[in-house]
């Protein structure tokens, strides 16, 4: 089986190689593998990590967080803030182009601002206090609040869920519900439209004319140089093909290798490395509509059954490559805290059982949409109803894609009728780290997120957070949320992981971030 796996792989990888052959090109050629597809070009449009590596190549950002995660100007100069907090004025660098030649200007960054302001959750959030924002001249721009609030650089330089790339102004006023068709930027590499095979490859060349900051390359913040002409992002769907084509010089830089395979890594001719330390959080939602978990009891009952050792352990293997936390704005980050994390880390069958005969549980049917085609999560479903089993749940795993996934979980409907009970997914922890980039939190009712528990006290919560005072305060305010979080039900962590990426000896100059970027990389420097 093994034999012929390779066999096929090695195939899959002659067609890749043989299609890069009919396209020669001149200089310094990068050839990466990411773990999915790159589906959609508009970087605002779309919350996809593969959409986001594609933006960081072409796009750049206001601010930019350094690996100690400090915010650092990026596009802008200098910047200043009112004595009342409410107005901030910010002025751009010098040498800002875009890569048809034209300047840069403030009405292209306030368009760009006003379009993610409508989609991204911080953007939003952040406009329902914004008065004005406008370009006082060529270079300048301000940002007025109706109160202030101590988050706004922290939203200007969030490095993923959709992080703020400026566009041209006449690309930027593209309703947020159309895709963008015009992919111009400003950043380190241009997008080759004309090259782009969806599901095959995606190429972008350097940018000649961008002029990079002066300080050292730190995560996002810090000198971008394009260091190689040319970026070739080949589509290999295939975990084992994409390691062979990079044990065999086929490709430069692999995004994810998987823990299982990582014995077949050549070590003489690949480096291996977690080059994204914060990692991801995985995490499950129920169904707050249909029974059994629009009892309060029921959810509970389950928040006790299930444990994170046994759930993470099926799915990752050894210790090291996983880590287990109760937090529900992650472990290691601002607003970590343990207050009922003894709910969701260790599994009490007994509670559980106790909870579900005060709930007067009828053998309802749990429904897990188990997600199986993506590596880091195919474990997790059928570990979980293991547990729900042994506290007495009766449970319906259905295996599906994640976008078959994504689709059936919009159904608000019973099981009967293509609903659902838990969902899994996971999300970057720069992405939940704090209220209003919590996606997991959401308590809006039916018109909210998936899952659709409805409980006030925490968008409440959410909105105290925009405009609280002090660091202090909103600690105070993320403590009381999780504590609710978990008392209602909402949602649970099961743990963190961190890739594993791989790139060729002959590769120099990876930056270690929390997403995919290419600027200091070089190929074949000594």
């Amino acid at each position: 089986m093994k034999l012929h796996m390779k066999m096929a792989s090695s195939l899959l990888a002659a067609v890749v190689s043989t299609l890069l052959i009919c396209a020669p090109v001149t200089g310094t050629e990068l050839k990466i593998v990411m773990e999915s597809r790159l589906g959609n070009l508009d970087p605002i449009l779309s919350a996809s990590h593969q959409t986001r590596d594609h933006g960081y190549l072409i796009y750049d950002t206001l601010f930019a967080l350094d690996a100690q995660q400090k915010i650092h100007p990026q596009m802008v100069d200098s910047y200043k803030v009112s004595e009342d907090g409410k107005v901030y004025t910010f002025t751009l660098r010098d040498g800002l182009r875009w890569h048809n030649g034209a300047p840069v200007t403030a009405a292209d960054v306030v368009a760009s601002i006003k379009r993610w302001g409508k989609r991204d959750r911080m953007g939003i959030a952040l406009m329902s206090i914004t008065s004005d924002v406008s370009a006082a001249d060529a270079k300048a721009f301000s940002l007025t609040l109706s109160t202030p609030s101590g988050v706004i650089l922290d939203a200007f330089a969030k490095p993923s869920g959709v992080p703020l790339f400026i566009m041209p102004a006449k690309v930027a006023e593209t309703p947020v519900t159309e895709a963008i068709t015009d992919y111009t930027g400003s950043g380190p590499f241009i997008f080759k439209a004309d090259e782009y095979q969806p599901g095959v490859k995606a190429v972008y060349v350097k940018n000649e004319s961008y002029v990079p900051r002066k300080e050292e390359p730190s995560w996002f913040a810090g000198r971008k140089l394009a260091k190689v002409d040319r970026i070739t992002r080949i589509e290999m769907a295939d975990p084992l093909t994409s390691l062979n084509a990079l044990n065999s010089g086929e490709v430069d830089y692999v995004q994810n290798i998987n823990s299982d395979l990582m014995p077949l890594v050549n070590a003489s001719k690949v480096t291996t490395a977690r080059l994204d330390q914060l990692g991801y959080q995985i995490s499950y939602r129920f169904n707050h509509l249909q029974a059994p978990f629009n009892n309060k009891l029921v959810r509970q009952a389950a928040l006790w059954a299930i444990g994170q050792q046994e759930v993470m352990q099926a799915q990752f293997g050894a210790p090291e490559n996983y880590k287990l936390c109760g937090a529900v704005f992650g472990c290691g980050l601002p607003y970590e805290s343990d207050v009922l994390a003894k709910m969701v880390m260790k599994p009490n069958v007994e509670k559980a059982k106790a909870l579900l005969k005060q709930a007067g549980y009828d053998g309802k049917p749990v429904t897990i949409l188990h997600i199986s085609d993506i590596p880091s999560l195919s474990s997790v479903a059928p570990v979980m109803a293991q547990q729900l089993r042994a506290a007495g749940f009766v449970v319906d795993l259905q295996a599906m894609d994640f976008m078959t996934m994504l689709s059936r979980r919009a159904n608000q409907g019973p099981t009967t009728e293509g609903g659902w009970s838990i969902f899994i997914t996971s999300w970057h922890n720069t992405e939940i780290q704090e209220p209003l980039r919590n996606f997991m939190i959401v308590s809006e009712g039916k018109g909210g997120y998936a899952g659709w528990a409805d409980v006030p006290a925490i968008p409440q919560l959410t909105k105290a957070f925009l405009t609280a005072g002090s660091e202090a305060e909103r600690k105070e305010i993320t403590t009381k949320i999780q504590s609710i979080v978990y008392d209602e039900g909402v949602f649970a962590p099961l743990g963190s992981f961190a890739r594993i990426s791989g790139y060729s000896k002959d590769v120099k100059g990876v930056l270690p971030a929390p997403a995919n970027i290419f600027w200091n990389v070089s190929k074949g420097v000594p």
